[in-house]
This record gives structure tokens, C-alpha cells and sequence, in this order.
């Protein structure tokens, strides 16, 4: 399965993950299409939940697993195939940036490493 993940560095990781799973479920919640674009159905966050340290939100095709840190909030998406990959990645990186704008949160995609036993890193 294509993965990828993106550190971002911030002291207030914590913060911005539950605000992104806030967020994500509100959508989800609220079947909200429209605003999003004719691929969004693909992209659409299914739902959320969170502790202050780790977060899951799930797609129809993919996941992402959020976990913050003191330094930095770390982001790994999953998904069914490349291209809904990079969707959910879009879509991920630019609410981020939108809620991070003021500490100018910039999030960098990379792909997963491959762990030894053959799974995804």
C-alpha cells in the first residue's frame, strides 16, 4: 500500500493535531462536498478521533496517522493507490497550512521507508 510521511516541525503539535481531527470529523460529519472540488468524494475524510498525542483519520481509501511530539507533528497517510495518495496528501497539507498560517506551518511529503519485515515504515 502507498504510504508517505511528513514532519512538521512546531512546539504546539499537540494543538494542531486535534484541530485537524476536530476539523476532519466536523467534514465528515456534515458530508461536505461541494467546496471541495469534483474529486473530493476520494479525498473526503470518512472520520476522526484523537488523544492529545496520536490521531487516526480515515478516507474511503486510505488513512492518516497523526502523532505529535514536543517538536514536531508527524503525519502518515496511506492509501489505496498513488494517485489517492497524493490527493489525501493535498488535502491534508493544505488545511494544515491554513490552521497553521500563523506559525507558517509548511508541510513535506516523503515516501515511507520500507521496514525490514517487508511491511511499510
Amino acid at each position: 500500500m502507498p504510504a508517505s510521511v511528513a514532519r512538521i516541525p512546531t512546539d504546539r503539535a499537540t494543538r494542531y493535531l486535534t484541530q485537524l481531527c476536530r476539523h476532519t470529523a466536523q467534514l465528515s460529519h456534515l458530508g461536505h462536498r461541494g467546496r471541495h472540488g469534483s474529486d473530493a468524494g476520494a479525498t473526503m475524510p470518512r472520520g476522526a478521533e484523537c488523544s492529545d498525542t496520536d490521531g487516526v483519520i480515515t478516507f474511503d481509501n486510505g488513512r492518516c496517522t497523526l502523532h505529535a511530539t514536543g517538536e514536531e507533528l508527524i503525519l502518515r497517510a496511506e492509501a489505496a493507490d498513488p494517485r489517492v495518495l497524493r490527493s489525501m496528501q493535498e488535502a491534508l497539507a493544505a488545511r494544515l497550512q491554513r490552521i497553521g498560517g500563523r506559525d507558517q506551518l509548511s508541510v513535506t511529503w516523503r515516501l515511507a521507508p520500507v521496514q525490514p519485515d517487508g511491511g511499510e515504515g
